[in-house]
């Protein structure tokens, strides 16, 4: 394969050097070579993005073509450009990355060799290269000699979009073009947005094969039973799926289809704020050669790495290759789970740690998807703010999220797998007077659940959020399962549990013409 000659018939032309699939070891030294991070006292190489130093979910636009204008759920999430806007930016890509060293990783999104997608990332950033090799999946030899690219991500963070000029929003542009299969990212050196762009293009591409794509992260039991975790950054997703216990399937994005489960990815991405080894132990031992830091503050002399630090943001980050995890799943394959876990992280502290959901349950709060958006996550996110974010991951959702709901439904009822609702947020009180949920604390309710000694205990309806909790469970203190009993000021905690009973009133109002009677009555009361 003549790999420049690829590229000049993609518009890339004049290509300095082209680098494609270098060792880990030689992306790492050529990155130092050119001074784009340092090399960390565990070997880690470290980065900074400058800003945006998360997600610009307000720049991402999809190409308005007749083939796939009639399937987007357009919305404030899923906003259309029209192709010559698109065709304009992707030439002033083109013409960047002229006379530039360019570095291609080749590799595949999808553990299920059936559903795979063969990606290519373009990018004139060294770390770039080694973010997408450490991420997705890395190609056998053979596999690299035959390669296709199904779908193209050109990465030109370093260049600026001129709004006045371009007609963009900002400096940064995310567009995807799905009969030109190019994603194409300008102004944005955050690695998030090259994982997001191609989880958002699986989500178009695979129900139409039948497949749910899932904002989750799963793992699995020594006897074979497989779990899954749903929600946004900083959540947990990353944190709870790495459990000593279990063996870890992937950390962010699956797929189920009738054969079960599959990771996306070859790599994980985890949020390192305040990371400890004593707290998180699989994650902290994980970030070694051959990971990646985004934004973590690194003391000069010593290149000791302070986790505590959010001098350059609270969105710190971790890129690392899934076997790093010990007794990891490889390939991220499993099969039917019998646990599915909702994690939210409640910024009010009113909902419980645990609760269990009947299947009406399960698809109010599905299509709900209440958190709290984290400090750093995406661009101008400061403080926890308590948000709405459809099947878990809305930014990330092409289709209409009935389309998605309709997916999980159909895969809770015909594998029986049980559904639960995790508060992993703040109790005893809202931000600034409670405390966030202790990690021991949820990992026993999840222990619990998973080992089916939750199924012991009695359930009784939240008054308000009219989910199902239980009366006790081991390890756990039992006023802990009652959020009300962990506020001095009862009375501030009936308020503040009908304002949030009312969001999500206020919320589900644009689902209530798709949702049946049973699933509209499973909501909180208001």
């Amino acid at each position: 394969m003549d790999i420049r000659k690829e590229l000049e018939t993609m518009g890339i032309k004049n290509a300095r050097q082209v680098f494609r699939n270098l060792t880990t070891a030689q992306l790492i030294e050529l990155s130092l070579a050119k001074s784009e991070g340092m090399l960390a006292s565990n070997g880690t190489l470290v980065v900074s993005t400058g800003e945006p130093s998360g997600r610009s979910p307000n720049d991402k636009f999809f190409v308005e073509e007749d083939s796939t204008k009639g399937d987007i759920s357009w919305s404030k999430v899923n906003v259309g450009c029209k192709e010559a806007q698109f065709k304009k930016m992707l030439e002033k890509a083109h013409a960047y990355l002229q006379n530039r060293d360019i570095f291609v990783f080749d590799g595949f999104v999808g553990a299920d060799p059936k559903y795979r997608l063969a990606v290519r990332v373009i990018t004139d950033t060294v770390w770039h290269a080694l973010f997408a090799q450490t991420l997705f999946i890395r190609p056998s030899a053979q596999e690299l000699e035959d390669f296709k690219p199904g779908f193209t991500v050109m990465g030109c963070g370093a260049m600026k979009a001129n709004p006045g000029f371009d007609g963009t929003r900002s400096e940064v542009f995310v567009g995807v073009s799905f009969e030109q299969k190019i994603n194409l990212i300008i102004g944005s050196m955050y690695g998030g947005e090259i994982k997001k762009s191609i989880f958002t293009i699986l989500n178009y591409l695979l129900p139409k094969h039948n497949v749910f794509p899932m904002h989750c992260s799963a793992n699995v039991g020594k006897d074979g039973d497989a779990a899954l975790f749903f929600g946004l950054s900083g959540t947990g997703k990353t944190t709870l799926s790495a459990d000593p216990n279990r063996r870890l399937i992937g950390d962010d994005e699956h797929g189920w289809s009738d054969a079960g489960i599959f990771n996306f990815e070859g790599g994980c991405y985890a949020k390192v704020i305040k990371l400890s080894a004593e707290a998180e132990p699989q994650i902290f031992n994980a970030i070694r050669f051959g990971s990646l830091l985004e934004n973590v503050v690194v003391e000069k002399d010593s290149r000791l790495i302070d986790y505590n630090s959010d001098a350059i943001t609270e969105n710190t980050r971790a890129t690392y290759p899934v076997e790093h995890i010990p007794n990891c799943v490889i390939p991220g394959v499993g099969g039917h789970p019998q646990n599915v876990f909702f994690l939210t992280c409640d910024a009010f502290g009113v909902l419980p740690p645990i609760a269990k959901l009947t299947p009406a349950m399960a698809s109010y709060h599905f299509l709900s998807g209440f958190t709290a958006k984290l400090a750093g996550t995406e661009s101008g996110v400061t403080e926890p703010q308590p948000t709405f974010s459809t099947c878990f991951g809305a930014p990330f959702m092409p289709l209409h999220p009935t389309k998605y709901a309709e997916m999980l439904a159909q895969c809770l009822s015909r594998y029986k797998a049980n559904c639960w609702l995790v508060n992993t947020g703040w109790s005893g009180g809202p931000v600034g007077t409670g405390k966030r949920m202790k990690i021991s604390i949820t990992r026993a309710l999840l222990t619990a659940a998973l080992n089916g000694q939750l199924e012991t205990s009695k359930f009784a309806p939240d008054p308000t959020f009219n989910i199902l909790v239980p009366d006790a469970c081991p390890g756990v203190p039992s006023e802990v399962l009652a959020p009300k009993n962990t506020w001095s000021d009862k009375a501030a905690y009936d308020k503040k549990a009908k304002e949030l009973a009312a969001m999500f009133a206020k919320n589900f109002e644009q689902y209530k013409s798709y949702a049946s009677k049973e699933i509209q009555e499973a909501g909180p009361k208001a």
